[in-house]
C-alpha cells in the first residue's frame, strides 16, 4: 500500500533498534493518544499509530485483533478507548505480561486485577507457567481470511501442552523475511506453498537485501528457498514444509536437510502443532541440568570425598550455617563426587554430559564441542597441546592472551610471531592484518619450512572488539597452505553466533559457508580461472595484493573455536565450550582425549556444567533477541555518551572509524551510528571489510577528562558501583551483555555528566592554574604516550637452524631456562648496564613472561632479544601490575654464559666404582 511506504522504510530500515526501540514507539504512540485525549492534536497520533501498524504485523502480541481494534477506536475518533487501549497494551508488552494473563489480549479492560510476575522467584511466590513463544505462519491464504486461520491455530491449545504458542500470518517471503528479523519471539515457522514474493510494504532497503541475494522474479518465492533464507539468519528456528504435491519427492530432496518435517497439505494439522512442540521441546532439554534435579531429589547416603554433598556438615554447623542459608538447600543437594547413580563423567562423558555436549555443538554449528569448566585459558591450552608437537610452527598473534603462549611452552611448539596493527594513541593493539599473515606463509614456504607450519592461532575478537574476516583469513591461507588448523580464540564473542550480522565473522559460521561454497560446482571453476590468471610461479608481491581462492578440491578444513561461555552467555563463571569443525578430528581424537586428561579437572564443578547445559537452552530459545537487546543497549550508550554536551567535552566512545584504520575498512563504513547507516550499509561492512568493530565493546576514552584508564576504573567501582573489565593508559572498555537493561544505561549515563560537571566547576572555580594543570595531565595521558614495542626476535639460542626469513622459536627452551638459577641473572630497569649492553652488547634475552596490566599483552616472552623500544615503553608505563616483573630485582636474563652452552652437549656423570 502507497500509504504504507514511508513507515515501512523509517521502522524496517532500523534493525538496529530491538525491544527497546519497539517499547518507545509504543510510548510515544501512549503520549500522543493521551494528548489526543485531553484536547490535542490527533494528527500526531494518526502518525505514530500507521507507522507501528508496519512492523506490528510480524508479532504475535497485540495482533490482528488488538490492532484492529486501535484503528477502528481511531477511525470512530474516540480518543479515550485509544489512549486506554493503547496504554494497556504498551504495559503488557513491557512487563511481557500477555505471556502470563488471557486478559491482556481482550480489547475491552477487563479490570480483573492480575499483576505480571517481575520479582526473581526467591523474592516473592511465583506460579506455575507454561513458556511462550510465537511461530510463523507463511501462507498464500488471502489476508481477508487470516482471523480465521489465526482462531483455528488457536483450536489446537491444549492444557495438557508444555508451552503456549501464538501464531503470526504473512503471506510474502520478504514478509516472512521482516518477521525472521524483526520478531525475537520466533522458535518455529510453518511454510505452506503459494506465498508471493514482494512485501506489502514499499521499503526500499528491504529491496536492496532480496535483490543481493538474487530473489527478483516471483518464482524465487518458492518454500525451500525460503526455508534455505530463514535458516541462514535464524539456524535455531524449528522449520516445516506444507505441500500439496509430491511431499515424498521434497522430503527426499538433499537440499530439504534444513526442514525439521515435511507435511502433505493439512491433513495432519494436529501432528503439526505436536511437532511444533517436539521441537521446541528438544531446544528446552537440558540434559545434565535436568538430571541434575533430579538427582538432588533423591535420599543419597554419600561415603565418598566430598563432605559438602547433601549439606549436612553445613547446616547442622552453629559455624557455617550462615553459608547453607545464602546459597540455599539446592546448592548443597546438587553436589556429588560421584560420577554414577545417574551422574556422567566430565573426563569420559557417555550420558547425560555427552548429550548436552551434542546440543551444543548442534547450537554453536560445531561438529562437537567439549565443555570445559577451568575457563578458557584451559580451553587454549587444551586445542594447542593436542594439535601440536614438539618442533611444530604455528603463527600466533604476539598480543594474544598468556594461555596461548603457554600452549606452546606445553606443547614444545615454536610460536611464529606475527604483529596486529598498533592503536598508539590509545596504547592498544588491533588485530593481524592478513597480509602480514600471508607474508608470514609465505616467506616459510620460502625457506622450505611451510610444512611444519600446523596452526593459525589469532583472537577474535579483541579484547578491544576488532572482528577478523574469518572466511577470507582462512580460505587466503588455505590456498596457500591447504591443511591448515586454525585455532580462533572467540572468548568474548561466543553471543555472536546468535546474531545473523555476525555469525558471517565467528570462527564456526565462516566454517560451515566455507564447507557450503566447497560443495559449490563453480567453486572450482573460481578456482580455476584465478590460476590461469595468476600463471605460473606468481610472485610474492602478486599474491600479497590478491584476494586468493583456495583449490576446494585440495582443502582440509580444520576449525577449532573456543569461547568464554561465561562471558557472554548465562554460564557461571570459568564455563568455557571447545567448538571444533575439523574433517581430520579422528587422526588427532586420541591425542585430543589426552589433552583433556591432562587439564581437566577430576572433579568438576556440577553446577558449573549445569550453567554451560542451560546457557545453550537459553541461547537457542531466546539468543537473538538478547543479543538484539545488548546491541540496542551499546548503541543507546554510544549515542548518549557521543551527543550529550556535557559529557562528550570530557569523554567520547570510540567509532568504529577510529578503532579501525581506514585502509581495513574497504566498504568505507565509518560507524553504527553514523548518518545514513543502516542495516543494509552494516551488512557490506561485514561482509567486505577486513576488520569490523564489535557494536558491543565499547572504548570510552577518559584521558580527556584528565583520568588514566586504571584511576578511572577504580573511581567507577567504588564510589558509583560500576564495573568495568579492561583499561588502557587513557581509556576503559564497556561491555555490553545480554543481562544490561536500559535502566543500566541511565545510571551509567548519569554518573558519566556527574564526573564531567564535577570537571567542568573545578575548572571554573579553580581558575587559569586549573585549566593549565588539567590541559598538561590531559596532554600527557593523550599525546605524550609511548610506543607499543613490536616483537624483536628470539636469540640465535633459541632459534635453532632457522632461516633468515622465518622467526618462529624455541618458547619451550626459553622458559625452561628460568628454572636454571645459575644460568639467569637480574637487572634493575633504571640501571646504566642495561643502556650499555643496549648499545655496546651482549643481547638481554629475556627469561620468562612480562605482561603488564594493562594493556595485558607479553612484551617480552622467554628467548625473546630485549630491544631499546621494550625497554623505553617499561620505563613509561605507570601502571601497578606488571607480571613476571619484580621492580625489587629487576629484569629476569638468561646469562650470555648459559647462552653460550646453549646446543652444547652436557657432560656426561661420572660412572659409580662397583662395590667391592
Amino acid at each position: 500500500m502507497a500509504n504504507d511506504a514511508k513507515p515501512a522504510q523509517q521502522r524496517i530500515d532500523q534493525f538496529f533498534s530491538g525491544p527497546g526501540g519497539r517499547a518507545d514507539s509504543w510510548r510515544d504512540l501512549v503520549e500522543a493518544a493521551k494528548t489526543w485525549s485531553r484536547g490535542g492534536d490527533r494528527a500526531a497520533y494518526d502518525a505514530a499509530l500507521s507507522a507501528l501498524a508496519v512492523t506490528e504485523e510480524f508479532h504475535g502480541y497485540p495482533g490482528l485483533h488488538l490492532m484492529t481494534a486501535l484503528k477502528e477506536a481511531a477511525a470512530a475518533g474516540d480518543a479515550a478507548t485509544s489512549h486506554m487501549l493503547s496504554a494497556r497494551i504498551a504495559q503488557a508488552l513491557q512487563t511481557k505480561s500477555f505471556r502470563q494473563h488471557a486478559s491482556d489480549w481482550s480489547a475491552r479492560d477487563e479490570g480483573n486485577g492480575d499483576v505480571p510476575d517481575l520479582l526473581p522467584p526467591t523474592l516473592g511466590p511465583s506460579a506455575a507457567r507454561r513458556p511462550y513463544f510465537e511461530t510463523l505462519i507463511v501462507t498464500g491464504v488471502p489476508a481477508s481470511n487470516w482471523p480465521g486461520l489465526l482462531a483455528e491455530w488457536r483450536r489446537l491449545r491444549r492444557p495438557v501442552d508444555a508451552f503456549i504458542y501464538e501464531p503470526v500470518v504473512v503471506g510474502s517471503l520478504e514478509d516472512a523475511f521482516c518477521a525472521a528479523m524483526l520478531n525475537p519471539n520466533l522458535a518455529a515457522v510453518v511454510i505452506n506453498e503459494g506465498f508471493g514474493l514482494r512485501s506489502r510494504h514499499d521499503a526500499p532497503v528491504l529491496r536492496a537485501m532480496t535483490a543481493a541475494m538474487g530473489l527478483n522474479e516471483e518464482s524465487d518465492a518458492s518454500a525451500l528457498r525460503l526455508a534455505h533464507i530463514l535458516n541462514r539468519i535464524r539456524p535455531e528456528l524449528d522449520l516445516y514444509l506444507m505441500s500439496n504435491r509430491d511431499v515424498e519427492q521434497l522430503a527426499g530432496n538433499p537440499e530439504a536437510d534444513v526442514v525439521r518435517r515435511v507435511f502433505y497439505s493439512v491433513e495432519d494439522i494436529l501432528e503439526l502443532h505436536l511437532s511444533i512442540l517436539e521441537g521446541v521441546q528438544d531446544r528446552f532439554d537440558t540434559p545434565f541440568f535436568d538430571n541434575l534435579k533430579k538427582y538432588a531429589q533423591r535420599p543419597i547416603g554419600t561415603f565418598h570425598a566430598l563432605p559438602i554433598a547433601r549439606g549436612k556438615s553445613v547446616f547442622k554447623s552453629d559455624w557455617i550455617r550462615d553459608m547453607g542459608e545464602f546459597y540455599g538447600l539446592n546448592l548443597f543437594l546438587a553436589e556429588s563426587s560421584a560420577t554414577t547413580g545417574g551422574l556422567d563423567s566430565m573426563l569420559e562423558p557417555t550420558g547425560n554430559i555427552k548429550k548436552a555436549q551434542e546440543k551444543a555443538a548442534r547450537a554453536l554449528g560445531a561438529d562437537r564441542v567439549y565443555f570445559v569448566t577451568n575457563g578458557t585459558s584451559t580451553s587454549n591450552k587444551m586445542a594447542v597441546q593436542a594439535l601440536l608437537g614438539p618442533g611444530d610452527i604455528a603463527i600466533v598473534d604476539r598480543n594474544c592472551h598468556k594461555s596461548h603462549h603457554y600452549g606452546m611452552v606445553l606443547a614444545g611448539a615454536q610460536p611464529l610471531y606475527v604483529e596486529a596493527f598498533p592503536m598508539t594513541e590509545y596504547s592498544m593493539y588491533g588485530a593481524v592484518p592478513l597480509k602480514t599473515i600471508k607474508q608470514a606463509l609465505l616467506n616459510a614456504k620460502a625457506d622450505g619450512r611451510l610444512d611444519r607450519v600446523k596452526m593459525i592461532d589469532l583472537t577474535n575478537c579483541t579484547f578491544d572488539g576488532h572482528i577478523y574476516n574469518t572466511r577470507r583469513v582462512m580460505e587466503e591461507c588455505l590456498a596457500i597452505k591447504p591443511d591448515l588448523i586454525f585455532l580462533w580464540d572467540e572468548a568474548w564473542f561466543g553471543f555472536a553466533r546468535f546474531s545473523p550480522f555476525l555469525r558471517r565473522r565467528t570462527a564456526m559460521g565462516a566454517a560451515n559457508e566455507i564447507e557450503a561454497w566447497m560443495r559449490d560446482p563453480k567453486s572450482v571453476a573460481a578456482y580455476e580461472k584465478q590460476q590461469a590468471e595468476l600463471g605460473k610461479n606468481p610472485a610474492d608481491e602478486v599474491l600479497l595484493k590478491t584476494r586468493l581462492i583456495p583449490d576446494p578440491r585440495q582443502i582440509r578444513l580444520r576449525v577449532y573455536q573456543t569461547n568464554s561461555t561465561h562471558k557472554s552467555m548465562s554460564a557461571i563463571r570459568q564455563g568455557s565450550m571447545l567448538a571444533v569443525k575439523d574433517i581430520e578430528f579422528h587422526t588427532v581424537e586420541a591425542q585430543f582425549k589426552e589433552a583433556v586428561f591432562t587439564h581437566a579437572s577430576t572433579s568438576p564443578n556440577q553446577q558449573l556444567i549445569a550453567s554451560l547445559d542451560v546457557s545453550r537452552r537459553q541461547m537457542e530459545l531466546e539468543g537473538y533477541g538478547l543479543v538484539a537487546n545488548a546491541m540496542e543497549i551499546a548503541f543507546a550508550i554510544r549515542n548518549a555518551v557521543n551527543t550529550n554536551p556535557l559529557i562528550s567535552r570530557y569523554f567520547r566512545v570510540l567509532g568504529a572509524d577510529a578503532m579501525v584504520p581506514k585502509d581495513y575498512r574497504q566498504s568505507g563504513f565509518t560507524d553504527y551510528l553514523a548518518a545514513g547507516t543502516n542495516w543494509s550499509s552494516a551488512l557490506k561492512s561485514l561482509n567486505d571489510d577486513e576488520f569490523c568493530l564489535d557494536p558491543t565493546r565499547m572504548t570510552l576514552v577518559c584521558g580527556t577528562a584528565g583520568y588514566d584508564g586504571t584511576s578511572f576504573k577504580g573511581l567507577l567501582a567504588s564510589r558509583y558501583n560500576i564495573q568495568v573489565n579492561k583499561t588502557s593508559r587513557n581509556s576503559v572498555l564497556i561491555q555490553s551483555n545480554i543481562n544490561n537493561t536500559r535502566s543500566d544505561v541511565a545510571h551509567l549515563v548519569r554518573v558519566l555528566a556527574e564526573i564531567s560537571g564535577e570537571i567542568d566547576r573545578g575548572l571554573t572555580k579553580g581558575g587559569a592554574n586549573a585549566k593549565v594543570d588539567f590541559d598538561a595531565k590531559v596532554n600527557s595521558l593523550m599525546k605524550d604516550v609511548p610506543d607499543l614495542p613490536n616483537f624483536s626476535h628470539f636469540h640465535d639460542a633459541y632459534r635453532g637452524d632457522a632461516g633468515t626469513k622465518t622467526n618462529e622459536g624455541d618458547i619451550r627452551g626459553g622458559f625452561y631456562s628460568a628454572y636454571d638459577a645459575a644460568g639467569c641473572e637480574y637487572i634493575r630497569l633504571n640501571d646504566p648496564e642495561i643502556d650499555r649492553r643496549l648499545k655496546n652488547g651482549p643481547d638481554l634475552v629475556s627469561a620468562n613472561f612480562v605482561i603488564p596490566y594493562p594493556p595485558g599483552f607479553p612484551i617480552m616472552v622467554p628467548g625473546q632479544v630485549i630491544t631499546q623500544e621494550t625497554i623505553d615503553f617499561m620505563r613509561k608505563l605507570d601502571v601497578k601490575e606488571i607480571h613476571g616483573y619484580d621492580a625489587a630485582e629487576g629484569l629476569k636474563l638468561v646469562t650470555t654464559e648459559a647462552l653460550a652452552r646453549m646446543g652444547k652437549p652436557k657432560a656426561a656423570a661420572p660412572k659409580l666404582k662397583a662395590a667391592s
